[in-house]
C-alpha cells in the first residue's frame, strides 16, 4: 500500500468518526432537550421543539458549554430546582445513551 492510499484511508477514517461523533452529540442534545423539556413542564409540542432547537444548537455551537448555559438559564428562569452538578451528569448519562441508540441505528425515532 503505498503513501497516498495510507494517507486517503486514514482521511476517510477520520471522516467517519468525526461523522459518528457529530451524530452522538446531536442525539444526545435532542435527548436533553426531551428531559429538559419535561424539567420545564412544556407540551408535547413544546418538548419536541425545544429538544429540537438543543439538537440544532449543536451544529452552530459543537461545545457543551453553551447547550449547559442555555439549559441552566431556561431553568433558572422557570424556576426549576436543578443543581449544576444534576444537569452535567444527565448530560453524561444522555451521551451514553444516544452512542448506544446512534450506533445500534435506532437513533431516528423519538421514541427510543
Amino acid at each position: 500500500m503505498s503513501m497516498s492510499d495510507r494517507s486517503r484511508e486514514f482521511e476517510a477514517g477520520y471522516v467517519q468518526d468525526e461523522t459518528l461523533r457529530f451524530r452522538i452529540r446531536t442525539r444526545r442534545n435532542e435527548l436533553l432537550g426531551y428531559w429538559a423539556a419535561q424539567k420545564l413542564e412544556k407540551s408535547n409540542i413544546e418538548g419536541r421543539a425545544y429538544a429540537k432547537e438543543l439538537a440544532e444548537k449543536h451544529v452552530n455551537a459543537p461545545g457543551d458549554d453553551e447547550i449547559f448555559a442555555r439549559i441552566r438559564a431556561d431553568f433558572d428562569e422557570a424556576g426549576v430546582r436543578q443543581s449544576d452538578h444534576q444537569i452535567r451528569r444527565t448530560m453524561s448519562e444522555l451521551m451514553t445513551k444516544a452512542e448506544q441508540q446512534v450506533r445500534e441505528g435506532t437513533d431516528g425515532t423519538l421514541d427510543d
